[in-house]
């Protein structure tokens, strides 16, 4: 039989928020030893730094171009098709239990993806009912917390502190433990996402003791807060942080509490495989879909920048069976999960999907050799999409990190672009774009990006606006 598969699956979690990435005053025990029994991939980085189209290319497999999804609350076209439903033709059950956001969260409401091959569907994009939204979190709190339902509903994300027994991410881990529970007796593999929501902004919705647990004193200090606009791209002056300092230092150590909670939550998942006896036969993968800048670089949570700290994310993948503790430092990609998925239930992989590699085959990824981050007028800034729009490429290649700025067209003052040498400069603070010495370097990283793009436009398909009922765009 086919390995089981489980996908434990956080928003906007930055590479570098776990123990295991030597990050001190962390609180991250489980998630730390999943990696000493797996496999940590140091260099993953997301396909766009905005949930809805990250989300897009990690269940279709593939770049922007490709599925269409340029920006927050697009619609994935409908002839699109996620890996589960290949899974669920290779005889798994699939269950997903939280966020999927490869749409508005209003059209989802509505309607499902109609390939999105999921048997077991438990919806919930955030805590707080986006707009209204009906959610399965929401129906389990009336059931069982129905004064924490209610202060959802008058306070939105205002509602400060939730306690663990009622929080988003503890109800997605019930869920998926059931699930286990329930799958004991069936005779088939399966494939369950474990979808939860932190540690997203706002930061303030953890259970107030989980911040005990964090050794805040320890906890890195604000990279560059202070750093200079001047000589940076426009895209980073129009999304220049307007939090002071203490709330930002708030944010940082709420951010970690969440991630405290959820490397808990993680724990009670990881036990109930073992009591279900699922252990030796289950794949387990922690991955997010892109990362904050929690107000490194004077920038907060995520835009049209390609910082680590918004770009780079934790995977980690643990095999039964196989040695752990292991390191792959080669650049793989968030949709790179398709493939592996794929090839983890022996379906034979589809041309649905072929910039996705097998993250278990070091070969695939040491022949590709590259990541590719898009933005493409992706993100929201002060009252809308940004106008004139924002587009930047990067493009990750051995010690290098080239970011292209594609638009508003750069002005005499303007920076076009950033090249950095992230084996020297791992802070991204000495941009070498202008450096005669690098002049080679940069002119052959944006040929390389260049065919890229070319590669792209031919193997996407021009899609215009889809189709949509009015007012569902958000």
């Amino acid at each position: 039989m086919s390995s089981n598969i489980l996908l434990i699956l956080t928003d906007q979690q930055r590479w570098d928020s776990l123990g295991c990435s030597r990050t001190p005053g962390v609180h991250t025990p489980n998630l730390d030893r999943l990696a000493s029994e797996g496999t940590y991939y140091t260099q993953c980085y997301v396909n766009n730094p905005i949930c809805t189209p990250s989300r897009a290319s990690l269940w279709t497999g593939k770049h922007l171009p490709s599925h269409g999804v340029y920006h927050l609350h697009d619609i994935l076209p409908p002839d699109e098709i996620l890996f589960p439903y290949f899974l669920r033709e290779a005889g798994y059950d699939t269950a997903l239990f939280g966020k999927l956001h490869v749409a508005g969260h209003m059209w989802e409401m509505q309607y499902r993806h109609r390939f999105d091959g999921f048997n077991t569907y438990e919806w919930a994009p955030d805590p707080n009912g986006y707009q209204g939204c009906d959610t399965a979190y929401f129906r389990w709190l009336a059931i069982h917390h129905p004064d924490i339902l209610k202060r959802w509903k008058r306070d939105g994300n205002k509602i400060g502190h939730v306690r663990a027994e009622a929080h988003f991410t503890t109800w997605a881990a019930n869920r998926t433990i059931g699930y286990l529970h329930r799958m004991q007796g069936a005779h088939q593999p399966f494939f369950c996402c474990m979808s939860v929501f932190d540690p997203h902004s706002p930061y303030t919705n953890y259970p107030e003791e989980y911040r005990d647990r964090l050794d805040i004193e320890a906890l890195p200090e604000i990279h560059a807060p202070d750093e200079s606009f001047d000589h940076r791209p426009i895209a980073h002056r129009r999304e220049a942080n307007k939090k002071n300092l203490p709330d930002l230092l708030e944010s940082r150590i709420g951010y970690h509490a969440a991630v405290a909670l959820i490397d808990e939550q993680v724990g009670r998942v990881l036990k109930a495989l073992d009591d279900t006896n699922f252990t030796d036969n289950t794949v387990v993968i922690f991955a997010s879909d892109h990362g904050d800048m929690l107000g490194d670089h004077g920038l907060t949570v995520k835009g049209a920048f390609m910082y680590d700290a918004c770009t780079r994310i934790p995977m980690i993948i643990r095999i039964p069976g196989q040695a752990g503790g292991q390191s792959i430092n080669t650049p793989c990609q968030l949709h790179d999960l398709a493939a592996t998925a794929l090839a983890l239930a022996e379906h034979e992989k589809t041309e649905h999907m072929p910039d996705s590699r097998n993250l278990l085959s070091p070969h695939e990824l040491q022949k590709r050799g590259h990541a590719v981050c898009m933005h493409r007028n992706s993100s929201i800034g002060h009252g809308g999409y940004h106008s004139p729009e924002l587009h930047v490429t990067m493009w990750r290649e051995e010690r290098y990190k080239l970011s292209v700025y594609h638009s508003p067209e750069p002005g005499p003052s303007d920076c076009p672009g950033e090249l950095f040498d992230l084996e020297n400069d791992p802070g991204e603070m000495n941009n070498l774009w202008f450096d005669a010495s690098m002049q080679n370097t940069r002119d052959q990283l944006i040929h390389k990006l260049s065919a890229f793009l070319v590669q792209q436009d031919t193997q996407g398909r021009a899609r215009g606006e889809q189709a949509l009922p009015p007012g569902f765009r958000n």
